[in-house]
């Protein structure tokens, strides 16, 4: 396979057509909220709404479209958790072909269940990605299946590249697009499309700073690979960087930064609360970057953001929004030491009543074995109004005596 260092327009363009009539043409929408805060003007390109709930059936399907009739009646194989997973099983559905689909052993069963309503036969293989990446590999050649990479492949780019023909067909003269990065198929399509049409635009990549692979490859110039990745955007958990991908990205990307998990949990809870939009961590990459400034714009900018996919995991979204409470300063744990004598909890909450400080959860402990005798902590967990509510509270325990450290 000859390397490419760009997804030709028209390879794109013949994408387009044959996904005309199977997937949805997402909104991609001014959002105003978001536009005053940052000081650009945004639009969200939605593909948290896509069938399937992510971009990735756009790939999957015009990689399956491309097969010969021959290759596609012996079935296709893939390897994912998640979104890639229910791409191919929708689209070996439609073809009325087989799917088998590897998954990891811990994959949570609604992902599991959701590739099964599609036709996929699901297999459980490995602890993580990788593992379950080198069965389905095997796999296809015992079985002889054509196997379908969620990213490093040329039809799946092309796939992905029709986001941002759909993009500039709304908004013509947006000057920047915010890309997810993971192993980099969505990127290097979108980028590929949008500097054929417009070479002046800007494309930034945005990876989690606990799957930094291929930030550090853009960086350095070189592929370089990672010994684990942790983080809660699941979707762009990639341990390794594809040196197809790399090819690429070092071309048509003009940068790449990076958001933490607390960063990326902030945008989760500001897309629920204030665009009304239920985006997975992966998806919500784009805008944790543009709510903590690591995107440099200068002067106002026409900035689309790509929100790559929504199948959070409902288990996890209880943690994303405390996460973000926490990042946003609406809620404050305390830890207090308290001398262990009747009124002293009195005393406490007192003052917190007086700073309008909502008590959510409280815990009395006079057994850690750093107190001294006749101590007790007290872990309090506070609604707070933002960091200058924060700053009075801290303040108001200072000026009455009391030791605490914020969690």
């Amino acid at each position: 396979m000859e390397k490419l260092n760009i997804i030709p327009l028209e390879k794109i363009k013949e994408a387009r057509e044959r996904l005309k009539g199977v997937i949805y043409k997402t909104p991609f929408a001014y959002a105003p909220v978001l536009s005053q805060k940052v000081g650009n003007e945004i639009y969200l390109k939605k593909e948290n709404l896509q069938t399937t709930g992510a971009f990735k059936l756009r790939g999957a399907f015009n990689k399956i479209a491309s097969l010969s009739e021959d290759k596609r009646k012996k079935g296709v194989i893939a390897a994912s958790a998640g979104n890639h997973a229910q791409g191919v099983a929708f689209s070996a559905n439609y073809f009325n072909i087989p799917a088998t689909i590897v998954m990891p052993e811990a994959t949570p069963l609604t992902k599991v269940s959701g590739v099964k309503e599609y036709g996929g036969e699901v297999v459980l293989a490995g602890n993580n990605y990788d593992e379950a990446y080198e069965y389905a590999i095997n796999l296809a050649k015992e079985k002889g299946l054509e196997f379908i990479h969620p990213f490093a492949d040329y039809d799946v780019m092309a796939g992905q590249g029709t986001i941002a023909l759909e993009m500039l067909e709304k908004v013509p003269d947006l000057d920047y697009i915010v890309v997810p990065i993971g192993g980099g198929g969505l990127i290097s399509g979108i980028a590929s499309a949008a500097k054929q049409i417009n070479p002046h635009i800007k494309i930034i990549g945005v990876t989690a700073a606990g799957a930094p692979a291929m930030r550090l490859s853009f960086l350095s110039g070189s592929v370089q690979d990672t010994a684990f990745v942790k983080t809660i955007a699941d979707g762009i958990a990639v341990r390794d960087t594809s040196p197809i991908t790399f090819e690429i990205i070092k071309n048509v990307v003009d940068d790449i930064v990076e958001v933490d998990d607390e960063e990326i949990a902030n945008a989760i809870l500001f897309l629920m609360e204030r665009q009304k939009l239920v985006v997975e961590g992966a998806g919500a990459v784009g805008i944790a970057a543009l709510l903590h400034h690591k995107i440099k714009f200068g002067s106002p900018k026409k900035v689309g953001v790509v929100l790559s996919g929504g199948n959070i995991d409902v288990t996890m979204i209880n943690l994303i929004i405390e996460k973000g409470l926490l990042k946003s300063h609406r809620k404050m744990k305390l830890i207090v030491t308290l001398f262990d004598k009747p009124g002293a909890l009195m005393q406490l909450t007192e003052i917190l009543s007086k700073e309008k400080a909502n008590i959510v959860s409280i815990g009395y402990d006079r057994t850690d074995l750093n107190l001294a005798i006749g101590e007790a902590n007290v872990s309090i967990a506070l609604e707070t109004r933002g960091l200058e509510h924060q700053e009075s509270i801290k303040r108001a325990l200072y000026k009455h005596g009391f030791r605490f450290v914020v969690e």
